[in-house]
C-alpha cells in the first residue's frame, strides 16, 4: 500500500465577483448538512431568497479581506500544506469541501501519484455536522464511485489533544504577553441547536443547558458544543486564566432558528456597555484565518466594540501556517505512516 494525506478545509469563492460568490454560496448552503431541512425547503430558502440578496453583500465582505495572492483561506492553507509536506515522507495534498479545489480533485491528484491509502485530515478541531461530517460523507461517496481501490483513515477531532492545546495556547499567549486586556473572548462558529441534538448518539443526553456538556457522556464524541467549551477550558487551564477574565461565545448565525448562544456580536456589545475597555478575541473553531475571522470579527466585531465605548480590540490570529502547527500535523502523519493512531497523546 502506498500512503498519502489529504488536508481538507472549508473553501472559498474563486474571486470576489458576485457571480463567483453566488456559485460558491449555492454549493455551500445547498449542502443538507449545512441547512438540514427538506430539499424543497432548502431550495426555496437558498435559491429563492438568499441567493437573490446575499451574494452582493458577501462579495463586498470578501473584497475587504482579499489578498493580492487570492483568498486568504486558500493561500494560508497552501502555505500550511507546503510546510507539512516539507516535514513528511508521503504525498500531502490539499482540497476544499466547497469551491473549485474539490475533494475529488484532491483525491485524484494523490491517486495519480500511486497512492491507494489516504489519511483524511479535516482541518477542524471540533466535530460538527456542517464541517467534519459533511467532508467525510462526501469523501466516502467519491471513494465508492471513483476510487474503489483506495482506503481511508479519518483523523478524529483533535480539540482535546494535548499537543494541539499546547500549540493553540502558545499562539494565544504570544499575543497576550504584555497586552493590557480585561477580557479574552473565545468565539466559535455557531451551529443551529438542532444540529447538536441530531449528533447526539445517545438520543437523550444533549439538553443544551449548563450541565449536559459537563456531564460525562458518549455523546461528547460528536457534540460540537461540548468540544468548544472543552477547548476553552483546556486553554484557560494551560494559560492559568482567572475565571472572570475569559468566556465562550458563538458567531456567524443564519436564519431565525435558535443557534448556540451566547452570540458573539451581542457578547461584544454587552461587554462594551458593561464598561470593559480592552478585550482580546480568539477563534479556535478555525485553523486558518478567513472571512469569518478577518471581516466578521476583526472588522465588524471591532466596530461594535467601539460603538459601545470599547477602546482596544485585539484579534488573535488563527494557527494558520505556524511552524509548530505544521510540525504537529506532520507528527500525526508520521504516527499514521508508522501504523500508529494519528493522535497519540490526549489530555
Amino acid at each position: 500500500m502506498s500512503k498519502g494525506v489529504l488536508l481538507i478545509n472549508l473553501g472559498s469563492p474563486d474571486s470576489t465577483d458576485p457571480k463567483d460568490v453566488k456559485k460558491y454560496l449555492d454549493e455551500f448552503l445547498m449542502d443538507p448538512r449545512v441547512i438540514d431541512v427538506p430539499y424543497w425547503a432548502r431550495t426555496l430558502l437558498v435559491r429563492g431568497i438568499i441567493l437573490n440578496t446575499r451574494p452582493k453583500k458577501s462579495a463586498e465582505a470578501y473584497q475587504k479581506i482579499w489578498w493580492d495572492e487570492g483568498s486568504p483561506l486558500i493561500v494560508i492553507s497552501e502555505r500550511l500544506q507546503n510546510k507539512v509536506q516539507e516535514n513528511s515522507d508521503v504525498p500531502v495534498g490539499l482540497a476544499m469541501r466547497y469551491g473549485s479545489m474539490s475533494i475529488k480533485k484532491g483525491l485524484q491528484q494523490l491517486v495519480d501519484q500511486g497512492v491507494d491509502e489516504i489519511l483524511l485530515v479535516p482541518l477542524y478541531p471540533q466535530f460538527a455536522m456542517a464541517t467534519t461530517e459533511t467532508i467525510l460523507v462526501l469523501a466516502e461517496e467519491l471513494r465508492k464511485e471513483y476510487f474503489p481501490r483506495v482506503t481511508f483513515t479519518n483523523l478524529p477531532a483533535f480539540y482535546n489533544n494535548s499537543d494541539y492545546i499546547e500549540v493553540l495556547s502558545k499562539s494565544i499567549n504570544e499575543k497576550l504577553v504584555g497586552l493590557d486586556y480585561e477580557h479574552l473572548l473565545f468565539s466559535y462558529h455557531g451551529v443551529p441547536e438542532r444540529h447538536i441534538r441530531k449528533s447526539d448518539i445517545t438520543k437523550s443526553h444533549c439538553k443544551i443547558d449548563g450541565s449536559c456538556c459537563k456531564t460525562p457522556s458518549a455523546a461528547h464524541q460528536y457534540c460540537y458544543r461540548h468540544q468548544c467549551y472543552e477547548t476553552t477550558r483546556l486553554v484557560a487551564e494551560k494559560l492559568n486564566l482567572k475565571d472572570d477574565t475569559y468566556s465562550t461565545s458563538f458567531q456567524s448565525r443564519l436564519g431565525f432558528d435558535p443557534w448556540l448562544q451566547p452570540y458573539t456580536d451581542r457578547t461584544i456589545e454587552r461587554m462594551g456597555k458593561q464598561g470593559i475597555k480592552k478585550m482580546a478575541i480568539v477563534t479556535p473553531a478555525f485553523v486558518s484565518d478567513c472571512l469569518e475571522t478577518l471581516e466578521e470579527i476583526a472588522m465588524e466585531g471591532e466596530e461594535i466594540f467601539h460603538e459601545v465605548g470599547g477602546k482596544e480590540f485585539t484579534t488573535i490570529p488563527c494557527l494558520n501556517d505556524r511552524d509548530d502547527w505544521a510540525g504537529l500535523l506532520a507528527d500525526w502523519i508520521k504516527n499514521w505512516v508508522e501504523q500508529k493512531t494519528p493522535l497519540t497523546t490526549e489530555t
